[in-house]
């Protein structure tokens, strides 16, 4: 069996142990038909259907299953911010997690007997653009937490622009991103999506509407980016943004010693700052293995007639280690960007 492991160039996270919010504190079940709930008209949007109370109590991870009394589909923040009021106004205040497309690993996204916030509901209800919005400048985009980073990367490259710090996988939103870390091969010279944020507005554990950035409510900003959700539910997120590459040269380096592979590896990360011309703008390593099949190395990053050569220096060395790595280019580099060192 052939098997891929990934492993970033530069890996940034933070992990939050302290809980300071009280209503994510799960003391008895919510009653959904509680006349309190009713009166702030969240009923309407309070599911207690099976396939969603289902599908709130599992993420990607596959690990933990916590299974919530209702799921929210809020059609703009002031519903989560009711949901949070009447949550911390309770005498026994019940779990609340927001939850976007589920990729956390352990649980992170769920709220046993509490509520878990759909948050990509709201997109729906964000049309025509306004839950991506592009400054007149174009130095940032003002994005809700909500968005996917595809939707984000989409809107922007209208202007020719993108966002500095990305992840491998764009069918994430913002929320969930900036809520762990966001990491990709970009990370090891721009840095990870938390460190890649000017701005957030917070809906916070007393249902404040808060904006935060490193000067204003600097403490909410740093807690928020990389919080696990623990400290507040981000609703926009101001991103900053660049211009796009007009093109990119993409390689991948196979070798058989591990020795070199992190020699070279180590040597391209050190070349990492942002006014470096012979930087890379891409660089993540993965582990080739003999265990399973082609599909299960990414073997579509490789042209089809090399497949047989690459599985057969697997099946001989039993790993092999590739770096795969990016530069951007433009019309007056693109005939120089082979000859980058």
């Amino acid at each position: 069996m052939v098997m891929s492991f990934q492993f970033p160039a530069y890996f940034t996270a933070i992990f939050i142990i302290t809980r300071v919010m009280s209503i994510m504190k799960i003391s008895k079940p919510l009653d959904v038909h509680h006349k309190d709930i009713r009166a702030v008209d969240l009923a309407t949007k309070l599911s207690v259907d099976p396939s969603a109370i289902e599908s709130a109590s599992r993420d990607f991870g596959g690990i933990v299953k916590a299974e919530p009394e209702a799921v929210l589909h809020p059609s703009a923040p002031q519903d989560i911010a009711a949901l949070i009021k009447f949550s911390y106004s309770n005498s026994v205040p019940f779990g609340i997690a927001a939850k976007g497309h589920g990729h956390s690993v352990r649980g992170q996204a769920m709220a046993e007997n509490g509520v878990v916030v759909d948050m990509r509901s709201m997109a729906n209800n964000r049309r025509n653009g306004t839950g991506i919005r592009v400054s007149i400048d174009r130095l940032y985009a003002d994005v809700g937490g909500e968005q996917l980073w595809i939707d984000v990367l989409n809107a922007t490259l209208e202007y020719g622009l993108a966002p500095v710090s990305w992840t491998d996988y764009l069918y994430l939103t913002v929320g969930g991103t900036l809520s762990n870390a966001g990491i990709s091969g970009q990370t090891f010279r721009y840095g990870p999506q938390i460190s890649n944020v000017l701005e957030m507005d917070v809906i916070t554990g007393k249902a404040d509407f808060l904006t935060c950035s490193p000067r204003m409510n600097s403490e909410l900003f740093y807690a928020v980016l990389g919080g696990l959700g623990q400290f507040g539910i981000i609703t926009r997120a101001r991103i900053p943004l660049q211009p796009a590459p007009k093109g990119v040269k993409w390689v991948r380096l196979l070798y058989d010693d591990f020795s070199s592979f992190t020699k070279d590896q180590e040597l391209l990360i050190s070349k990492n700052g942002r006014k470096d011309k012979s930087a890379l703008d891409y660089l993540e390593g993965s582990l080739l293995m003999d265990q399973g099949s082609p599909d299960n190395w990414r073997s579509s990053f490789f042209p089809h007639k090399d497949h047989p050569k690459i599985i057969s220096l697997i099946t001989k060395h039993g790993i092999i280690y590739c770096l795969e790595i990016v530069k951007h280019y433009d019309d007056r580099t693109k005939h120089t960007v082979d000859k980058v060192n």
